[in-house]
């Protein structure tokens, strides 16, 4: 028995070392890492700077246009290999739709928190042009409706919102909920770029302007007030039985992978498990497109040259 004991002891224990040599020498697929890219320029900046240091590590990687929302999907079946900016508010959602299916896996949170919400610009509190702001409850006096009056709005002000994808009916059915529909008509924006152009128009003559926007943002450097509305609960979206009436929540910013991907990419998962971005960075991220004005990839490039020591410990081993 106990040369029979030893002689298993020994097979076990170089099955191990094996094991673990195999798991050390393995390597990163050859295929493109698919990394997708949306309609804001955070999202969008990352997507290379994420993609600039899987290269740093030797892999190949491709970009791909995709809808935010249906990402997720595309994800789980393969198609693409990661999502790095999961918002909760906007795209909690469809994450967990697509987990439930398998396929999906959690990847961990960045640090920084998020908000998504309306709200104005710094110059509208300043010229107090809606006395009572950020109070939701100051958009009904007739001031403030003419603040945010605009040529498209008739005789409401306007609420521009941001790409009627991001967040179907939410906007509309809140304003139906607070009893704002008759002062306020909501509009949609195009693209991230259209709210911007807005935002930088209002701000030059100085009139108001009632926008979604969110945060980590170039803006938050700026100053921006979001709009205090009743706060947010459990329950209270139409999907979930509630009639909209409340604000957005504080969020997470999540990061989700295809689940092949810890094994084709082990080297370039391990890195995505560990990088996290907090609200300065991020904003930085988009500040280097919305106000400086560079393209995303130049963007990116400068970012990641001027932040090794941030990026560069997640890479080792």
């Amino acid at each position: 028995m106990k040369f029979l004991s030893r002689k298993l002891f020994v097979t076990l224990l170089g099955a191990f070392f094996l094991s673990a040599s195999h798991l050390a020498l393995a390597k990163d697929s050859k295929e493109p890492i698919v990394i997708p890219t949306h309609n804001w320029s955070s999202q969008i900046v990352m997507a290379y700077v994420i993609g600039g240091i899987f290269e740093s590590m030797g892999n190949r990687v491709d970009y791909k246009s995709a809808d935010s929302q249906a990402v997720y999907e595309s994800v789980r079946t393969g198609d693409i290999t990661l999502s790095h900016e999961v918002w909760q508010s906007a795209f909690g959602k469809s994450f967990y739709n697509a987990m439930e299916k398998g396929g999906l896996i959690d990847v961990g949170n960045h640090e920084a928190l998020t908000l998504e919400d309306l709200g104005v610009p710094k110059h509208v509190i300043d010229a107090n042009l809606c006395p009572g702001l950020p109070d939701w409850e100051a958009l009904k006096q007739q001031k403030c409706v003419d603040a945010f009056k605009t040529a498209d709005s008739g005789n409401k002000g306007r609420i521009l919102e941001g790409p009627q994808t991001w967040h179907g009916d939410l906007i509309p059915n809140r304003i139906k909920a607070l009893g704002l529909a008759d002062k306020y008509v909501v509009k949609f924006a195009g693209s991230a770029d259209a709210l911007w152009a807005e935002l930088a128009s209002a701000k030059k003559d100085g009139r108001g302007i009632l926008m979604f926007n969110w945060t980590p943002n170039f803006t938050d450097a700026d100053g921006f007030s979001f709009i205090k509305f009743p706060p947010y609960y459990d329950g209270c979206r139409i999907a979930d039985g509630g009639d909209e009436a409340c604000g957005s929540p504080d969020g997470w910013l999540k990061k989700a992978a295809y689940y092949k991907m810890p094994r084709k990419w082990p080297a370039a998962y391990t890195t995505f498990s560990k990088l996290s971005f907090n609200t300065t960075q991020i904003g930085q991220m988009a500040a280097l497109v919305d106000i400086d004005k560079m393209s995303h990839k130049d963007a990116a490039k400068k970012w990641l040259a001027d932040n090794k020591k941030v990026w560069q410990p997640w890479t080792k081993k």
